[in-house]
């Protein structure tokens, strides 16, 4: 047994792991580096390189974890749909919450939330490592979300879910160059239109 599959390793690992998914959301791939992943577990610098290899598989724990977290917090809310949503603006809301996030009701923070949803997938094109990741995570939000639309009484075929999600990324990327950007509002519009369209 290795030091770092004993109880007290495993602990330390996820603290590091832990403090490292919250530096991802609080400042993106920047804010995740040695030092302060080791400062915010109250842990020593060496135990970064001890229990991981390197930065990059750092980042990518990082990255699993919250992205689990997240599908974790989508799966909840398809668990708790008990009923078919009625009207389009109900589908809507379910469609943007499993790709952009609930609203937490502080714009702000909604925003930010999103902005990193998006800086995963475009930084996955600088850092390639990350890419089977995303590739996996992004294959099983699609999967939840197929999931919900059926639920909901509104199900897709493949290529239409892939015009709905390309349709929302594209509001999204553009809204988050505005000066007081509301990326939900702009996906909310054109998601709409796009869902009121026979199928």
């Amino acid at each position: 047994m290795t030091t770092a599959s004993t109880p007290k390793g495993e602990r330390r690992r996820q603290a590091l792991l832990e403090a490292a998914a919250e530096l991802l959301v609080e400042g993106g791939f920047d804010a995740i580096r040695h030092r302060a992943v080791a400062e915010r577990a109250g842990l020593p610098l060496a135990s970064t390189t001890y229990y991981f290899q390197s930065l990059d598989e750092l980042i990518t724990a990082a990255v699993d974890l919250h992205g689990r977290c997240e599908l974790a917090r989508g799966r909840a809310m398809l668990d708790e749909m008990v009923e078919c949503p009625r009207g389009a603006d109900l589908l809507v809301e379910l469609v943007l919450d499993q790709l952009l996030g609930p609203v937490r009701g502080n714009s702000d923070h909604d925003a930010e939330a999103v902005l990193l949803r998006y800086e995963r997938l475009v930084a996955t094109g600088r850092r390639p490592y990350l890419r089977p990741l995303m590739l996996e995570l992004g294959a099983e939000l699609r999967t939840l979300l197929r999931e919900t639309l059926a639920r909901a009484g509104a199900p897709l075929d493949d290529a239409r879910l892939e015009q709905v999600i390309a349709l929302v990324d594209g509001a999204v990327v553009n809204a988050l160059i505005e000066v007081n950007p509301d990326p939900r509002a702009a996906a909310r519009r054109m998601l709409r239109e796009a869902l009121e369209q026979p199928r």
